[in-house]
């Protein structure tokens, strides 16, 4: 299964493709999607709609995670977020990629064993698991991959149950 990990923003836009079989994962492709502050919010939703559409084409993954919004004591920060996750989640469903949304608890919970596992924990965890020779960067990136690797967990349990 391949699997397309997202984590959101409008300023950087994280992005992962892991390849899952059995439980063995590898690294497809990864990177960031940046956006310049001098554009207008509009138009920077429109870049990384484009973009995402166009990684989904290159690669054709089978299945879309993306982290749900968590509380953010900065509303704008949060609201910027929420633009940037939801025009993520209509590049998938555009492209008719089923969306799997995890919590950060679930994720952390999911790559490091440990729900309030520390960033650099679930980074290492990452590298680990993908057997890369360094932590992906920027965080974003790790951030995306360690959302994939979550829904390849998590998925594989629910295929088990039924």
């Amino acid at each position: 299964m391949l699997i397309m990990g997202v984590d959101p923003g409008t300023a950087i836009t994280g992005f992962g493709l892991v390849k899952y079989n059995g439980s063995r994962f590898t690294l497809v492709d990864c990177g960031c999607i940046r956006t310049s502050p001098d554009t207008p919010l509009s138009g920077r939703l429109h870049f990384l709609y484009r973009e995402l559409v166009d990684i989904i084409s290159r690669h054709n993954p089978e299945q879309f995670a993306v982290e749900e919004l968590f509380f953010n004591k900065n509303a704008k920060t949060a609201l910027a977020v929420g633009h940037a996750r939801g025009v993520a989640m209509l590049a998938a469903a555009s492209s008719g990629l089923p969306v799997f949304e995890y919590t950060p608890l679930q994720v952390k919970q999911s790559v490091a064993g440990f729900g309030r596992a520390e960033k650099t924990q679930v980074q290492f965890m990452v590298k680990t698991i993908l057997a890369l020779p360094a932590v992906p960067a920027p965080d974003d990136v790790a951030d995306a991959l360690a959302v994939a690797i979550c829904h390849g967990h998590l998925n594989s349990w629910v295929r088990k149950l039924k």
